[in-house]
């Protein structure tokens, strides 16, 4: 490789529960590759079930990075993801193998491809601990007279980010949208394939989600999170969908059907999310699963454009 020439990757992408970990593990029968998890849940250890993450035959079929490493104390951050991710990516590549990135947060997956940095400054602490009293509402309002572009693009419910743009902005005077805006005019490093998993039909996606929680349930999750209840929990690992429905449950609050119902829409309600993330980018091969007679099919399909990518230009 020359110094001029970018490292190309692979990312399957989609919503949650569209299949995204089993067409890369069957697609590295096919491709030499590595994976690299983009699921911000998967990292942590305790949560096998919860996340959804590869089983242990699974990531014995091929290396996986980014899986099952870290304990459920610990915060983990986009900033985190993308200095990890660009590590393995230099290792998977100078192994003459191909990195494929597997996971549908969106963040990770956007920020790493596109080489945004993140800013380091020294937190205003007094400032955050005092807007940590407020809730939701008042902190977007808050953000919304001060970073509007910021404001629109997160979800209500997304405290961590709002409050992460708040502190950048009372610890440096700056807006965190400028200094995205002016990440992103960094030269790109990767060229990407990207191949999105998606469905026609948004009942397939959804009774596919049901069906999950369900077997999440059959699988003991709910044993899975008493063995952590009394462990000091990150924020970011209390932000798993399921985590504190089942917490409710534990605690009597909850019957077991309202839990499930509740876990279900909330997965549905971040599918959507994710998939209004993702059709923002032109650049997606959208593989639509209810389009195939069979999953051999689409992983000839994918195949067939990874193959392509590797000989040519970006995709």
């Amino acid at each position: 490789m020359n110094n001029t020439q970018k490292t190309k990757i692979i990312s399957i992408i989609g919503p949650t529960a569209s299949g995204k970990t089993k067409l890369a593990i069957a697609l590295s029968e096919k491709i030499d590759l590595e994976i690299i998890s983009a699921d911000s849940m998967q990292v942590y250890q305790e949560f096998d079930i919860l996340s959804a993450k590869p089983s242990k035959s699974d990531m014995s079929k091929v290396a996986h990075y980014l899986v099952d490493f870290l304990s459920v104390t610990e915060e983990f951050s986009v900033a985190n993801f993308v200095e990890l991710a660009h590590k393995y990516i230099k290792k998977i590549s100078e192994d003459n193998k191909i990195p494929v990135l597997v996971g549908g947060t969106g963040l990770y997956l956007d920020s790493l491809v596109k080489n945004i940095n993140f800013d380091n400054n020294t937190k205003n602490s007094e400032k955050i601990s005092k807007l940590k009293l407020l809730d939701n509402i008042n902190l977007m309002k808050i953000l919304k007279n001060i970073d509007i572009q910021t404001a629109e693009k997160l979800h209500i419910n997304d405290r961590k980010r709002i409050l992460r743009a708040l502190d950048f902005y009372y610890s440096t005077g700056n807006l965190i949208s400028d200094q995205v805006a002016r990440s992103k005019k960094s030269e790109k490093i990767y060229d990407v394939c990207k191949i999105g998993l998606n469905f026609r039909d948004r009942n397939l996606m959804y009774d596919k989600i049901n069906s999950r929680v369900e077997s999440m349930f059959d699988n003991n999750i709910v044993t899975e999170v008493k063995n952590i209840y009394n462990k000091k929990i990150s924020k970011t690992a209390k932000s798993a969908i399921g985590f504190k429905e089942i917490l409710e449950y534990i605690n009597n609050n909850l019957s077991l059907e309202e839990t499930k119902d509740k876990i279900k829409q909330a997965t549905r309600n971040y599918a959507k999310r994710q998939l209004t993330w993702f059709r923002r980018d032109q650049n997606i091969n959208w593989i639509y699963i209810d389009d195939y007679e069979n999953f051999n099919n689409i992983l000839v399909k994918v195949e067939n454009i990874v193959k392509d990518f590797m000989k040519s230009g970006e995709i």
